[in-house]
């Protein structure tokens, strides 16, 4: 009995203990269609419970085998992913999706394109992975036409423009930058700044024109976008420029919620009450808006939900189920206690 216990389980184990063929286990655990959901289900519980763990190089070297795995490569220094938010919640919800699965998750941070295109080309030629989520579209990007040369199943996290085909779940970050826009641009706001991310990035130029649109619709006096790098020290360092300006902005809305918080740190710094003089806007609406005082207004989204979803979409795509481009719930402005009508000093 002990050495049962402490052998390896199998598939023809967990077939056994499910009353149903290898076949349909083997369907169940590669994510494949055969099986009912209810079956499936009962199929993963009970691989679960007996310890089961998936075999990658055996499966890999199986005639259209897989290897149990799906990767995602973060082209950002390692020590801004520690403190970013949004990267922690979007891997939380692809594990989440994938817990139970049998399927897992290979992470990367890489420190260049280069370096990121090559993680691709190793794990197609190793076959360590059984497609890829690919995430922060570029302008001129072509990570794009790479997995679908090498081949590797890949499902982008941005778009649609930009993903070349590929299927994507895409966000419509332009209404609700426009509704940040004009809600400033109500409470009395005519001299506004967005602290944007990198100008690499497709989103950040989708936000900044949005953003450039919305103030001449909103009839803002001055609106500017500023490029940063999304970390809290960059957002200190631009944010101290901009309120050391005679002219200064009374309105600041920033592409993360990292860089918001340290702005109503340097506000804090040189005396600037908020909101009275000066009104922050923070995207993604982490936990840290919600902890500082006064709370970020803030664009909230479920990046939780988005990372599960381009999980689902990623596994059915493996699986050879047709997948399309997918419009996640768009953002919702809510306003706390760092935004409120201008009081002229």
């Amino acid at each position: 009995m002990v050495g049962a216990l402490m052998r390896r389980p199998t598939i023809v184990d967990i077939a056994k203990a499910a009353g149903v063929s290898k076949g349909a286990v083997s369907y169940a655990l590669n994510g494949r269609p055969g099986v009912s959901d209810r079956t499936r289900e009962r199929i993963l519980t009970i691989a679960r419970d007996l310890g089961w763990v998936p075999n990658g190089p055996a499966r890999a070297l199986a005639p259209g085998g897989l290897v149990g795995a799906v990767g995602m490569v973060v082209d950002r220094p390692a020590s801004e992913l520690g403190a970013e938010p949004f990267f922690t919640r979007l891997v939380s919800g692809i594990e989440a999706e994938l817990t139970g699965s049998g399927v897992d998750l290979l992470l990367q941070v890489t420190a260049d394109v280069e370096s990121e295109a090559a993680a691709y080309r190793r794990w197609a030629a190793e076959r360590r992975v059984d497609g890829v989520v690919v995430v922060d579209l570029r302008e001129s990007d072509h990570r794009t036409e790479l997995v679908r040369e090498l081949p590797l199943p890949a499902v982008v996290l941005g778009g649609p423009e930009g993903a070349d085909g590929l299927p994507c779940l895409w966000t419509d970050d332009a209404a609700v930058m426009h509704e940040v826009v004009h809600y400033l641009a109500a409470l009395g706001h005519r001299n506004a700044v967005q602290v944007a991310g990198p100008e690499c990035f497709r989103h950040t130029g989708a936000r900044a024109a949005a953003f450039a649109e919305a103030a001449r619709e909103a009839g803002l006096k001055s609106a500017a976008t500023v490029h940063a790098d999304y970390t809290g020290d960059e957002g200190t360092r631009v944010t101290r420029r901009l309120l050391a300006h005679r002219d200064r902005p009374t309105a600041l809305v920033y592409d993360n919620d990292l860089m918001a918080v340290a702005g109503l740190g340097v506000a804090a710094e040189m005396g600037i009450p908020v909101p009275d003089e000066l009104s922050i806007v923070a995207w993604d609406d982490s936990v840290l808006c919600r902890l500082v005082r006064p709370s970020l207004t803030a664009v909230s989204r479920d990046v939780e939900a988005n990372g599960a979803q381009v999980a689902r979409m990623l596994t059915r795509l493996v699986a050879g189920e047709p997948v399309h481009a997918v419009e996640s719930t768009r953002g919702e402005l809510v306003p706390r206690d760092s935004t409120g009508p201008l009081t002229e000093s």
